[in-house]
């Protein structure tokens, strides 16, 4: 069990984006409901929800539950909240479409990627960072699974973990993953970046490095995913999925957005010996490009 369960999400429509679909068909509708029109939900009763979704109250109910709230008197709450903080242009951007001028195709892509950071942010929480980047910087050796867009993340995570002196390594390999994860011990840590958190490749190795006594975070998009459920912290990243942008490649600057936030959290923690690594690699790369420079220039 993570620290994250039993708390009511803070941030409702991107709760709601994140586990639609892991949803039964018909909490899917009153799901995708609240994405059309939050307003009108978080205004209307229980009884007319039910009439203009055609679905039950207690099913409706149920929908709010597995949303994470207690009842829909919470979750209209909740939206009503959310519908105060953000304009309607936020709440339900553009999609592209494969006409769009790239005058709009800049301004959708700003505007959906501005949000997938609010989002994230707003679902960070900073006891939830704190207690992951404790367990980073305390840990012996941090292994990062991710494959596809969430391996770009992985071998971002540590490489910037390598930059100040921790031993980070990515492995979008299931086979090498699977490897690592077995000779972890207590003590280390295992990160797995999934946008649906069911991912197979991130999965395995996240279950072994569990087995074997490692703390087991989890960057996903689901909190309702496998990888959530065996995972002793989870940090949800947002994103929104388009026609032009599939969920992972929608996620993957909430996850970096994660990954920074862990990144600075743990160079706070160890600031005297990251300072001096820091120092040391960028001293390190100043001397090589220096030297390439005046071979270049001798040729």
């Amino acid at each position: 069990m993570n620290e994250n369960e039993g708390a009511a999400p803070v941030n409702p429509i991107a709760t709601v984006r994140a586990v639609l679909p892991s949803l039964t068909p018909a909490a899917q509708t009153i799901a995708r409901l609240i994405l059309d029109d939050p307003a009108m939900v978080a205004r209307s009763t229980i009884t007319e929800v039910s009439a203009v979704s055609g679905i039950s109250e207690a099913t409706i109910v149920r929908t709010a539950r597995a949303l994470g709230f207690a009842g829909y008197s919470q979750l209209r709450f909740a939206l009503a909240a959310a519908v105060a903080r953000d304009t309607p242009e936020r709440l339900v951007p553009g999609d592209l479409a494969p006409d769009d001028p790239l005058t709009d195709v800049i301004a959708k892509v700003t505007r959906a990627e501005s949000q997938a950071l609010a989002d994230t942010a707003a679902q960070l929480s900073p006891d939830g960072l704190g207690a992951v980047v404790e367990a980073v910087a305390g840990a012996r050796r941090v292994d990062v699974y991710g494959v596809g867009a969430s391996g770009l993340v992985a071998a971002d995570m540590a490489q910037k973990l390598m930059r100040i002196g921790l031993p980070g390594h990515y492995f979008t390999d299931a086979h090498l993953a699977l490897t690592s994860a077995a000779l972890l011990r207590e003590g280390d840590v295992a990160v797995g970046v999934s946008c649906t958190g069911e991912t197979p490749d991130v999965l395995g190795p996240a279950r072994v490095a569990r087995k074997a006594g490692a703390t087991v975070v989890a960057i996903t998009n689901n909190p309702r995913s496998s990888l959530a459920g065996l995972a002793d912290h989870v940090l949800i990243s947002a994103g929104r999925e388009t026609a032009f942008r599939p969920g992972a490649l929608a996620s993957r600057i909430s996850q970096l957005l994660i990954v920074d936030c862990v990144f600075v959290g743990v160079a706070q923690r160890t600031f005297d010996t990251s300072d001096a690594a820091l120092r040391a690699t960028r001293d390190a790369l100043a001397d090589y490009l220096g030297d390439a420079h005046r071979r270049a220039r001798s040729a």
